[in-house]
């Protein structure tokens, strides 16, 4: 018997478990299902063309008793352990969102909190903007002197290898500053978002405490 088959009528056996005990408290009983060639089996066992099909129990006198369908068995399980799932990350959101609403009421005491915080926010990205700025106006003005003294240079002899990469270096820490500069100025509209949206929660939060 191929390994598939033996398998599946293994599985189909501890399906059965409660029929067999079923089995035991009926005189004359008898198994039958349609394989899956359309044909009608019987047996005193489940018959192994059953494997896997939905298998009914019948009495002495032909009438069932009992059914089983392991394959809709099967499927209730996956739909439970679906929902089970489900379930688990709506709890963890919730408790994840219990716990940013307790942060977010133990960090402010009023609204101007809220505003004291985003204006501190606020001028420590714009000192960082600034110091970013003196960086940039310093290797720019390197930059300027670099330039003459390669322009000596310029239709002679080769510059000197090191000036000719501290001419190099400089030009990409002018870009990566740029580049810098532009994050820290999105990051003025990260920062506004975040406070208006601690601010929303917050009057929600509280206002609503307040109604009931």
């Amino acid at each position: 018997m191929p390994r598939f088959a033996l398998a599946a009528l293994v599985a189909t056996a501890c399906a059965l478990a409660p029929l067999a005990a079923e089995a035991q408290k009926v005189e004359s009983v008898s198994y039958r299902c349609v394989g899956k060639d359309r044909k009608t089996y019987y047996g005193q066992t489940p018959p192994p063309q059953c494997a896997g099909q939905p298998i009914e129990l019948l009495n002495s006198q032909g009438v069932v008793v009992k059914r089983i369908d392991p394959q809709a068995d099967a499927e209730k399980k996956q739909l439970k352990e679906a929902e089970d799932a489900k379930k688990r990350q709506e709890d963890a959101a919730l408790k994840e969102r219990l716990r940013r609403e307790k942060a977010l009421l133990a960090s402010y005491s009023s609204e101007s909190d809220i505003e004291a915080s985003r204006k501190r926010a606020l001028l420590g990205n714009e000192k960082a903007i600034q110091e970013i700025d003196a960086r940039m106006e310093g290797i720019k003005k390197r930059q300027a002197e670099l330039a003459k003294e390669l322009e000596f240079y310029k239709g002679k002899n080769k510059p000197p290898v090191k000036l000719d990469q501290e001419a190099k270096n400089n030009e990409t820490d002018l870009k990566a500053q740029e580049g810098l500069r532009e994050l820290k100025k999105k990051d003025v509209d990260a920062i506004n978002a975040k406070y208006d949206e601690d601010k929303r929660r917050y009057i929600e939060l509280t206002r609503g405490s307040a109604k009931k």
